[in-house]
């Protein structure tokens, strides 16, 4: 270990931090849009302008921060204070409802209201996890930790999800108590946040590195010209782009779709969205297998193949008149999530190798921005373009105060997989890079 911090609490610290981490990224991922339609207005424009909004939030917290942390030498207070702020504003965020029962027009203040909420929920949250904590990671990685940190960075997004989306619908419950959700996860980062303050050691190797002024050294974080000497990354980057359009286009809207046009209820989908992701994670072990004889290009076909086999069934039989709400033994919408969820884990564990071991050695930190470009800026900006009007097209409806709203339906998948089918196109591209550079 790189300081004089107890292994015991290093790996305290590593799965506590990266746990709680993930929870609240769950919720922005699958409970915030769920709550916009519960609590403020079933229209997807609103979460059409958090997702790209916070896009643009995440991608310049990572550098901002990143570049301040490198330049100081210092992880732990950018961890600490991030994830409390993070914590802070994700129960903030469930404040927002207060603001639609007001006045008449209130739903447009409560709607600037979510977005700028979720703006800043992101910001904090890439502050404390996706500049800090990862940064804190790779320091803190010798021989002896590496495969341990590699496992948690592997198995912490799915167990996040996992609990997240379980926990998560069995907090919400059949009443829509949104707060007790943001209060119990949001409260659990800032405790950890606060923990952090005073048990985490910087790496002693960890020296402030300034090259040049700040301005000069954030921006060259920038220079994708170092990118595009790299070309079979280059393409993998892009698989992962269009593959993150296809699945922003869906994902964001799973919960509304299984509640409003299904006929769920806010913990039942929890439950069934667990037994599809959980069954899933079997995917892993065919995909170690191939990774393990360097298959990349056939791990990443399969898991393409699986996840249109999923969304495409959800497309085909995902209709009211095929699901029984009442319970949760709903064959065609479980065997579809099964399938999205095989897909979505091996193409997470495929492409997450992939690009590190692409990943030039002196060049790690700048690398990991332009995977934040290509994973997060890119599709969570191009996908809501895609979705908004196919959902306005095919989902609307009056609801019971005889307002206007729009509801995602089975065409949303049927647009998703066709959409999904694009990714083997620079991934022919990777294979051919792959060939020539093994």
């Amino acid at each position: 270990m790189k300081n004089k911090q107890s292994k015991l609490l290093f790996w305290v610290l590593v799965w506590g931090l990266g746990i709680v981490g993930q929870l609240c990224w769950n919720i922005e991922n699958q409970w915030f849009n769920t709550f916009v339609y519960a609590k403020i207005a079933k229209d997807p424009t609103i979460i059409s302008w958090m997702v790209a909004i916070s896009a643009i939030v995440t991608t310049f917290s990572t550098f901002l921060f990143g570049t301040l942390s490198d330049r100081s030498g210092k992880r732990k207070p950018y961890l600490a204070i991030g994830y409390i702020l993070w914590g802070i504003f994700t129960i903030l965020f469930g404040t927002t409802e207060f603001i639609a029962k007001g006045a008449a027009g209130s739903v447009l203040l409560a709607g600037t209201a979510v977005v700028l909420a979720d703006a800043l929920m992101s910001f904090f949250g890439s502050m404390g996890n996706d500049a800090s904590f990862n940064a804190w990671l790779n320091d803190m990685m010798n021989d002896e930790n590496a495969g341990g940190i590699g496992a948690a960075l592997a198995t912490q997004p799915i167990i996040g999800t996992i609990i997240g989306t379980v926990a998560g619908g069995l907090l919400i419950g059949a009443n829509d108590n949104y707060m007790r959700l943001f209060i119990a996860f949001g409260g659990a980062v800032i405790l950890l946040g606060v923990l952090s303050l005073f048990v985490v050691k910087d790496s002693e190797d960890l020296k402030p590195n300034r090259e040049g002024g700040f301005w000069k050294q954030l921006f060259s974080a920038f220079d994708f010209n170092a990118l595009l000497q790299h070309k079979q990354l280059v393409w993998v980057f892009i698989v992962l782009t269009v593959y993150f359009i296809a699945f922003n286009v869906y994902y964001p809207h799973v919960g509304n779709y299984m509640i409003y046009y299904l006929g769920f209820k806010a913990d039942d989908i929890g439950i069934i969205q667990g037994i599809a992701l959980i069954l899933g994670m079997l995917s892993v072990i065919p995909a170690s297998k191939l990774l393990n004889k360097n298959k990349y290009v056939l791990a990443a076909s399969l898991a393409i193949v699986l996840s249109v086999i999923g969304v495409g069934i959800l497309g085909v039989f995902g209709k009211p008149e095929y699901i029984d709400p009442t319970t949760i033994m709903n064959i065609p919408l479980l065997v579809g999530l099964f399938f999205f969820g095989c897909g979505y884990i091996m193409f997470m564990q495929v492409t997450s190798v992939w690009m590190k071991q692409l990943f030039p050695e002196d060049s790690k930190g700048q690398f990991e921005g332009f995977r934040i470009v290509f994973f997060v800026l890119i599709p969570w900006i191009v996908s809501p373009f895609i979705a908004n009007p196919i959902i306005k097209n095919n989902g609307e409806i009056l609801d019971s105060n005889g307002l206007t709203a729009y509801l995602p339906t089975n065409v949303l998948f049927l647009v998703s997989t066709l959409l999904i089918l694009l990714t083997f196109i620079p991934l022919l591209f990777a294979a051919k890079e792959r060939k020539q550079n093994p």
